[in-house]
């Protein structure tokens, strides 16, 4: 067996007892061979995230033999990342995370070639995303992953079998975390399983606007009521360095008027975007977890999560002993990314449009933040732009009985997703 590009085959020798030899659950077509860790070299891999789960991403996939992995992060090194995002050192603190766990990786690992994307996921197109082999995300944003899973999703032909793409999904909270992999249109999409992330507990505005007791309500006043009393015309961006200052600021200023100590910057940016504190542990665990399908969906040496009738869905938890679990979630109808069907809501025919909306935000299979609606008659409110939303604004003060039917379809979009969302909307009697 030759070595791949002129290096030495010692230097994947632990690699030679898995691919040159069957398993257990090795797939009966599959032929041992060297030749797998030539189709690891020549995959192109992407990965999502340069943080906590993304620097040991990179690092595992590096020495498990993928030499062209891609990397997209848009946030820059914070010293609070260095305790457990080891890619990084006090010198680089300002820099882009993608670029420089990109160097460094590349310097440790001969051989291998990161290209770092400083930017959002949003800035590509289907023509770029169509380059890679498979997408590996270590994110802590929901939305984020909403908007890849749908772009995955929307890419799949069934006439061009290499435009399904494997999607393997990572996420930690704590000491607790999550390895998942979507099979775009054949096993259940992350939108599938949206409820299994239910949306942390609201504040009530009362307190928030009249008797703040905390700090966090300080800063939840100032993302929720003086962002939309002086800024509405913004779509609040939680990566943009000038809306953080500018909402730590304000609630700076009102934590001072009520005497509430504690409010920095970071924690400003820990609410409003709602991050876990992170353990090294979880993220080491989990990454080698996600690299460990990626490498089984490259090289066939065993069934990875998610095939047909095999588990898709591996939960962790080391708050309390380690215990792992895995499942197979199931792929819904009515699942507004890879489904075909509108999904029943019950709802309140006297609530209000407006009530119902606000609802959109705290309902675990929705988690919607700016939503327009409109029925299979007329547009019964939208957000943008302003001439509309001054029309449609009366209606968020009617009921819903007023406004659709009993099993009647609405169409609610959200400008931070790329897709429209059906219900089926289903009065309680």
């Amino acid at each position: 067996m030759a070595a791949t590009d002129g290096e030495p085959l010692q230097k994947w020798k632990y690699l030679q007892n898995i691919l040159s030899r069957r398993g257990p659950f090795t797939d009966p077509d599959w032929e041992p061979g060297m030749t797998s860790l030539e189709t690891l070299a020549d995959m192109k891999i992407l990965v999502i995230g340069a943080g906590g789960l993304g620097c040991e991403i990179l690092k595992n996939l590096a020495l498990s033999g993928f030499k062209d992995i891609h990397v997209i992060d848009m946030d820059t090194i914070d010293v609070s990342n260095l305790n457990r995002q080891f890619l990084f050192r006090q010198a680089d603190v300002g820099k882009p995370k993608a670029e420089v766990a990109a160097r460094f990786v590349e310097k440790r690992v001969k051989g291998v070639q990161i290209t770092p994307y400083c930017g959002k996921i949003q800035d590509k197109d289907e023509g770029y995303y169509m380059q890679f082999g498979m997408v590996i995300c270590g994110l802590d944003s929901i939305e984020a992953r909403r908007w890849i899973n749908a772009m995955l999703v929307g890419m799949v032909d069934g006439d061009n079998p290499d435009s399904l793409k494997p999607l393997i999904d990572g996420g930690t909270e704590g000491f607790k975390g999550q390895a998942r992999v979507v099979l775009p249109t054949m096993t259940s999409c992350i939108e599938c399983q949206l409820d299994m992330h239910a949306p942390r507990a609201a504040v009530p505005l009362c307190t928030l606007a009249t008797i703040p007791r905390q700090p966090q309500h300080c800063i939840e006043w100032a993302h929720i009521i003086a962002w939309e009393e002086e800024r509405k015309e913004d779509t609040l961006d939680t990566d943009d360095p000038e809306h953080i200052t500018w909402l730590y600021n304000k609630a700076l200023n009102r934590a001072k008027e009520f005497n509430i100590p504690g409010v920095t910057y970071s924690m400003t940016q820990g609410v409003v975007k709602n991050i876990i504190p992170a353990i090294a542990s979880t993220n080491a665990i989990v990454a080698a977890s996600c690299c460990n399908e990626a490498f089984k969906v490259a090289t066939s040496t065993a069934p990875p999560l998610g095939m047909p009738e095999e588990s898709n869905y591996m939960m962790y938890t080391g708050d309390d002993s380690v215990y792992t679990y895995t499942f197979e979630h199931q792929k819904k109808d009515d699942c507004p990314v890879c489904g075909n069907l509108a999904r029943k809501l019950d709802v309140n025919a006297k609530s209000t449009l407006e009530e119902f909306l606000e609802s959109l935000a705290e309902r675990p299979e929705a988690q919607l933040k700016k939503p327009s609606i409109r029925s299979e008659a007329k547009t019964l409110y939208y957000q943008f732009p302003q001439s509309i939303e001054e029309q449609t604004r009366p209606n968020l003060k009617k009921r819903l009985e007023e406004l659709v039917e009993d099993g009647e379809e609405v169409v609610v979009t959200d400008p931070a997703f790329q897709l429209p969302f059906k219900f089926k909307l289903a009065f309680r009697q």
